[in-house]
């Protein structure tokens, strides 16, 4: 089914959502895996089909009430056949590549005012004996949908956002171009979450190997052979979720004073760094070219036997900077913040928590998300579980 056709067609959009598996062929709608009865009482699976009424690419009241059926003769939960529902018993081909063997009749008495209604009627009529016989009997498949490439950046549609109702949020995170600036346990669970959002590139640079410790703090399951292979970071993460999506850009090398000015075209950058001088760095380049971006750490020691520390979230915006030299927010030197970020320890749930903060800032930053306080820096405690914000406006 063309998904733009799908995306303009409200009934057919609530369709798909739903889990219905429906096609469009030869000027005809089809809804296949519809569960019925046959006459020995046994749950089989048709195809419920439909004439199409359109106007232009986007349908309109259906101009019959008839509906069609390829299968066995459905029946009730006796073997009894519908005939109350059949109206023609006569093989057809009404379209090419599809045939059907019945025809089906049940007109309610204003019409079905689209197509939604249309074919969940006669799904139900058709499902309700099956479903007597074998309650797991559905229609509802989830099968997977294309995404249409000229609209999306996702290689298959993305039914989540449109389930859930949030398409005209979404949009405010479209046709941005992100950067993610080091890909270890942070950074790569930061990719993971901005992957999943409708941004127009993505970019990764980081000049490590991906190694078997990574594996165990980054998202997803490296296989015996991706480890083997010891790619760079970037191009492991590229190759992962360019399964999923378009537009990821990897960068096989660190970000330094020569390659800097690669960031100027960013709409927003995250630093997932472990060294503080190349933060310093980008920072200040970052500043100069008025990008916004989000600084991330992790301080993590052992303290009797058990792991503590702090997770902590920096935003900085050309209207807001200050805080983060004024209040020494973001480490940018060795040595120069308190032994907590100095410590190495990752954790991949903690890796994740701290993405996962990172990126609803960004969100709310973006409009995605309302920001009551608008802060724009935040720890959080391991020990009191305790999410503290400041540098308000």
């Amino acid at each position: 089914m063309s998904p733009q056709l799908t995306s303009r067609s409200a009934d057919l959009k609530r369709l798909r959502d739903e889990g219905y598996a429906i096609e469009v062929r030869s000027g005809l709608l089809l809804m296949h895996h519809v569960p019925y009865v046959d006459r020995q009482r046994k749950v089989r699976y048709g195809v419920l089909v439909s004439q199409l009424s359109l106007a232009g690419d986007v349908t309109v009241t259906p101009g019959t009430h008839v509906a069609m059926f390829s299968g066995a003769e459905p029946c009730d939960h006796l073997g009894q056949p519908l005939d109350a529902l059949i109206n023609d018993r006569t093989r057809q081909t009404p379209g090419a590549g599809v045939e059907i063997d019945f025809t089906f009749s049940s007109k309610p008495a204003a019409g079905y005012r689209d197509y939604h209604e249309k074919m969940t009627t006669y799904a139900t009529i058709l499902s309700s004996p099956a479903q007597a016989l074998d309650p797991t009997a559905t229609a509802l498949t989830f099968p997977l949908i294309d995404a249409d490439a000229e609209d999306s950046v996702f290689c298959y549609e993305d039914t989540a956002t449109s389930r859930a109702g949030i398409g005209a949020t979404a949009e405010r995170l479209q046709g941005l171009s992100i950067a993610i600036v080091g890909l270890g346990g942070t950074g790569s669970y930061i990719l993971d979450l901005v992957a999943k959002s409708p941004v127009e590139e993505i970019h990764l640079y980081d000049g490590d190997t991906f190694l078997q410790h990574n594996a165990f703090r980054s998202p997803g399951a490296a296989s015996r052979e991706d480890l083997e292979q010891a790619p760079y970071k970037a191009d492991h993460f590229a190759a992962l979720y360019s399964r999923m999506r378009r537009g990821i850009t990897p960068h096989p090398f660190y970000v330094d004073e020569s390659n800097a000015e690669a960031l100027r075209t960013a709409d927003f950058v995250f630093l997932a760094l472990d060294s503080n001088s190349a933060r310093r760095l980008i920072t200040e380049k970052l500043e100069d070219y008025q990008v916004s971006f989000i600084d991330v750490g992790m301080g993590v020691y052992e303290a009797q036997g058990q792991l503590s520390g702090l997770v902590r979230v920096t935003a900085s915006t050309p209207a807001q900077r200050r805080h983060v030299h004024d209040h020494q927010r973001v480490p940018l030197a060795e040595g120069e913040m308190p032994n907590e970020y100095q410590n190495n320890i990752q954790i991949a749930d903690l890796n994740a928590l701290n993405a996962t903060l990172a990126v609803i800032k960004w969100k709310k930053l973006c409009g995605f998300y309302l920001d009551l306080e608008q802060e724009f820096h935040s720890i959080y405690q391991i020990d009191g579980n305790i999410l503290t914000n400041e540098d308000t406006p």
